[in-house]
């Protein structure tokens, strides 16, 4: 639970101008500009030290790299101590299904209706041979190393998604939110309530 106070006797018409309120990040995007943001949200929280740094994903998926980077800073916040809850609403497909599963374990929601999509890398290769060959093999790395990954937050076997991906001769897999938690993709079906207020004080000095 995220718990501040509100007591203030001045009335400011943008309070949110002179205090940082609790963090809730949404994701809805994988691009260069939506992982810079991400990560500097990501750091002004761990800055300010709130335990708790929500995240809401809510989104199609995008590209591979800038999710890496996405996790990699999400992965640092939970080694230094904060707990980083996930919450699925609508849709986690592509990259938003491995962000998801990054989250803190046991701190891992999805909406009744909300709907995990994970698939294998895709790449759009061209050029001369040598050069597809150098991007397939660069598709087949990143494709083992974000499996493993969820494979590892989720408390499974490294190869434990490729091998149901495999079993499903490599087509899209879709899963409600019941299914996400057979898997341990998520840990609770609904999502969070969030109790916040804010403590403000304000001392002039002559």
């Amino acid at each position: 639970m995220i718990s501040y106070k509100l007591d203030s006797s001045l009335k400011i018409k943008k309070i949110e101008d002179l205090i940082d309120l609790p963090s809730i990040i949404i994701v809805n995007k994988f691009d260069e500009s939506s992982a810079k943001t991400f990560r500097d949200d990501l750091q002004k929280a761990m800055n300010l030290n709130k335990k708790y740094i929500p995240i809401v994903v809510d989104s199609y998926g995008g590209q591979v790299y800038a999710l890496l980077s996405m996790v990699q800073a999400l992965k640092n916040a939970q080694e230094k101590g904060f707990v980083v809850p996930t919450i699925s609403t609508g849709k986690s497909m592509s990259c938003g299904s491995l962000l998801f599963a990054m989250g803190t374990d046991n701190y891992r929601y999805i909406d009744k209706y909300s709907t995990l999509m994970i698939h294998e890398v895709s790449s759009g290769c061209q050029g001369k041979v040598e050069e597809i060959k150098a991007d397939v093999n660069e598709a087949a790395r990143l494709n083992q190393l974000v499996f493993e990954l969820m494979a590892e937050s989720c408390g499974k076997t490294k190869n434990y998604f490729i091998d149901l991906i495999h079993e499903k001769n490599h087509a899209d897999w879709y899963l409600d939110a019941n299914e996400c938690v057979r898997h341990n993709l998520a840990n609770h079906i609904g999502c969070p309530k969030f109790n916040i207020s804010v403590d403000v004080n304000i001392t002039f000095n002559d």
